[in-house]
């Protein structure tokens, strides 16, 4: 059990780190083009997590809660381990953030005033987890050997076809609001981000479940 939460801290923590780090240096080099800056933070995105799915797979790779709490309801893992799984998932994401600072020389603890809020947010934050959990549990049941391959490239399509740029991870919204960089969020807007994520999350599994049963052989 050590082994698998050091893993899921470490992975939402590097997770974190190329999620904040990339958008710093795409800001930085896009001489103001949003859409360059954007499409950098969602490729380095896209590739750092297909790396951490493939080599923290075999140990434990969601790296996200809402992925954890549907391991809880199913009783792939007990409450204690999932309330475990997600305070270290929180605490790597936030550590991932502030070493994106220290590393681009700035100032280590941030709050981000970065507006994210209203409706059209929510409604693409669900979107975007159901997406998610969808692709997960779709690629388990088909191509399991493909998983990071498929959550890697939702991802990154994510970024642009979700009008929040497709946080879909509670952790994430938790250490993005202590950063006030490209990839930041106001701490205001993070219970909203949590709330829209889970109730997205959940309905993509309730869909998965049913999509994606077991086949059954006729009498």
């Amino acid at each position: 059990m050590i082994r698998r939460l050091v893993a899921e801290g470490l992975g939402t923590g590097i997770l974190l780190l190329a999620v904040v780090g990339s958008g710093i240096m795409a800001q930085a080099l896009s001489g103001g083009n949003t859409g360059v800056a954007l499409l950098a933070n969602a490729i380095a995105t896209g590739g750092i997590l297909y790396v951490l799915i493939t080599i923290l797979g075999p140990i434990s790779a969601a790296f996200n809660p809402v992925v954890t709490l549907i391991g809880v309801i199913q009783r792939q893992v007990s409450a204690t381990e999932g309330l475990l799984t997600m305070a270290m998932q929180i605490a790597g994401g936030v550590a991932g953030v502030l070493i994106a600072h220290a590393q681009f020389d700035l100032p280590i603890l941030q709050a981000s005033d970065h507006a994210r809020n209203g409706m059209p947010q929510l409604l693409s934050e669900a979107i975007a987890t159901f997406g998610l959990i969808l692709t997960i549990h779709g690629g388990l049941r088909h191509a399991p050997d493909r998983i990071a391959t498929l959550v890697a490239l939702y991802i990154t399509a994510a970024y642009w076809f979700t009008a929040s740029t497709s946080f879909a991870n509670p952790a994430a919204a938790i250490a993005r609001s202590l950063t006030n960089t490209f990839a930041g969020i106001a701490p205001g807007d993070v219970a909203g981000f949590i709330a829209a994520q889970v109730i997205g999350g959940l309905f993509g599994w309730l869909v998965a479940g049913w999509l994606f049963a077991p086949k059954t052989t006729p009498v």
